[in-house]
């Protein structure tokens, strides 16, 4: 297939570039700096975007199949997070003008605001509350996507995230916030970042999750 990637250059983004290129895919990756992306294959083309702006994507996203973002955006203590909600209005409208309508997201466990009640005391009350601004603007993307008509997204919701790359793990899913425990075992509340990309790369060959939200992990 043909597929445009956004966030490219970031630590999942270059999992993703580089199992999609292993899969014989045709790769587009979009970024802000082309330097940082140090993989070369002639199936892949690197081309330099402004991520906020409809206008500098809408011609990278000619002809491809589909649309495939790992962006991601610091946590603010000072001001709310932005990125995720304005960069998916850009890539959506950018996408319309294309005529491209398939779309594979990431975001995380926990971004509606009560979904982190089940979860350990260290999580709810320590880590969550350090990232709830980027869980906050991540949640407002979800939901505006949920109102677009004409774009047949998937939101892929991870755990937290190690520097890894893909195993033959089989993965756990479930559409919702989290994986919920099974059989009395917790689930996994960190995953690799190549498992993360391999997952996304499933999603290319099936329509189990057109237009949801499904947080994973492995077993």
């Amino acid at each position: 297939m043909k597929i445009a990637v956004l966030g490219a250059t970031g630590q999942t983004g270059q999992f993703l570039v580089k199992q999609a290129l292993e899969q014989g895919h045709v790769v587009t990756a979009v970024v802000r700096n082309p330097a940082k992306l140090a993989v070369h294959n002639d199936n892949l083309k690197v081309v330099k975007a402004d991520i906020f702006t409809a206008d500098s994507l809408k011609d990278h996203f000619k002809d491809q199949d589909v649309v495939m973002s790992c962006l991601g955006f610091p946590a603010s203590f000072f001001s709310g997070v932005t990125g995720y909600t304005m960069s998916m209005a850009a890539v959506v409208g950018a996408m319309q003008e294309a005529r491209v309508s398939r779309l594979i997201t990431m975001t995380s466990w926990y971004t509606e605001p009560n979904s982190g009640t089940q979860s350990s005391y260290l999580i709810r009350f320590l880590l969550l509350p350090m990232i709830r601004s980027v869980l906050n603007n991540m949640y407002e993307m979800e939901q505006s996507l949920a109102k677009t008509q004409d774009i047949n997204w998937t939101v892929v919701r991870p755990p937290g995230l190690k520097n890894l790359p893909a195993t033959a793990q089989e993965f756990l899913t479930h559409e919702g916030y989290f994986v919920p425990e099974s059989s009395g075992q917790p689930p996994r509340s960190a995953v690799g970042r190549g498992d993360v990309a391999r997952f996304m790369l499933s999603l290319l060959n099936s329509n189990a999750w057109v237009k949801k939200g499904v947080a994973i992990t492995t077993k």
